[in-house]
């Protein structure tokens, strides 16, 4: 018998929950989907020309690792304009390909086996999974509705240990929608600086918020030296596909992100980055459009919701809303499956992102208007036969 070549590493870790849902739906030919969190909106027409005009001027050749200094420039300037946050753009900003790799960096960077980092759930899926890819131990903390999903800081020192090393944080949240108050925040870097720990923070959907102000964790009083903070375009510019992010550390951490970074990718896409530039230099208004159109939808879907006896608290952020299926008298897995194959829509369980997510589904809003009022008459039928 052939030996088993897959690490154990690997094998401890199940595959992603979501995707079984969306290789169903894309079998289905009427399906509306409620599941993929993607914006639905083209990439801005400057950032098309920026890309565009970059290839024209036969720019096909790797960067510098870190990225062309002028993306590093511009995302210096941005995040010291927006939240005060100052990082030189030569030793504490890399440009990565995604945050989802800035993640990778990140943790691959700073943890050695055993260390412990400490993850609030629900989560984005990839957030447990890498710091096992990482060699480290997740430390999970169960988020409540009941306080509107913000972890605190009481939540997080009940799990430290000798062996924790970081936090790692993402709001606004994937996949509730949540953002953290600043009291909130602050007592958790007060926190971090008693016991001594980093913070990584996941910060993709910074722009995406509403009626309110996003608090960049580096800009609190004293946390710069002791925060990893991963930025991109995905989400804010509808740039999924041009697979650009960015991190923001200390030039030591930043150092160590960009070893493991030279070794593995080599530079983040050459076009990508030029497009980049031009969404941070002229990209505001049309965030700014977009964030209304997600509002809207927002209000749209949880107003409809909350109608139809699917309760969900009110998200503060990113293009998410995590209403509660108790009423339908289904667990969240078996009521994502019979709305798919009875209604033709498509959510995900709470479940994949973290056992706290039981009983809860997500509903992205990163659809048309029209689609999702039809999505809501659809779930209006099934919660009558199943509500």
């Amino acid at each position: 018998m052939t030996r088993n070549f897959i690490s154990t590493r690997v094998q401890s870790v199940p595959p992603s929950g979501i995707r079984r849902f969306f290789d169903i739906a894309a079998t289905m030919k009427n399906v509306i989907s409620l599941g993929i969190g993607e914006p639905d909106f083209v990439t801005p027409e400057p950032i098309l020309r920026a890309g565009v005009a970059s290839l024209g001027r036969g720019e096909t050749a790797y960067t510098s690792n870190s990225g062309t200094i002028e993306l590093r420039q511009a995302v210096a300037r941005h995040l010291q304009r927006l939240y005060g946050v100052c990082y030189d753009a030569e030793s504490e900003l890399l440009i990565t390909v995604g945050v989802s790799e800035a993640l990778y960096l990140a943790l691959t960077a700073i943890v050695d086996p055993g260390d412990e980092v400490i993850v609030p759930e629900p989560c984005f899926v990839a957030y447990t999974p890498e710091v096992v890819f990482a060699g480290g131990v997740p430390v999970t903390i169960a988020t409540r509705v009941e306080d509107n999903f913000q972890v605190t800081a009481e939540a997080i020192e009940r799990k430290i240990t000798p062996r924790t090393k970081a936090l790692l944080i993402g709001y606004p949240n994937n996949p509730t929608g949540a953002v953290v108050s600043r009291d909130n925040l602050i007592q958790i870097g007060q926190l971090a600086e008693q016991h001594d720990l980093l913070v990584i923070s996941d910060e993709i959907y910074d722009r995406l918020v509403y009626g309110r102000a996003h608090v960049c964790f580096a800009a609190l009083p004293g946390m710069r030296e002791r925060t990893i903070t991963l930025g991109g375009f995905s989400k804010d510019y509808a740039m999924t596909g041009w697979r650009l992010g960015y991190a923001g550390a200390p030039a030591e951490l930043l150092a160590a992100m960009r070893k493991v970074h030279q070794y593995t990718i080599m530079s983040a896409p050459t076009t990508a980055q030029a497009a980049g530039v031009q969404a941070l230099e002229t990209g505001d208004p049309f965030v700014e459009q977009m964030v209304a159109e997600y509002d809207r939808r927002r209000r749209l879907l949880v107003s409809g919701l909350n109608t139809l006896g699917l309760d969900c608290f009110d998200p503060g952020g990113a293009f998410y809303a995590f209403p509660s299926v108790e009423r339908s008298g289904l667990d969240d897995n078996v009521f994502a499956e019979c709305l798919l194959q009875e209604e033709e829509v498509a959510v995900v369980p709470g479940s994949a992102f973290g056992p706290s997510g039981a009983g809860y589904v997500r509903m992205a809003y990163a659809t048309a208007y029209e689609k999702i009022e039809e999505a809501l008459n659809r779930m209006e039928r099934f919660m009558r036969r199943h509500g």
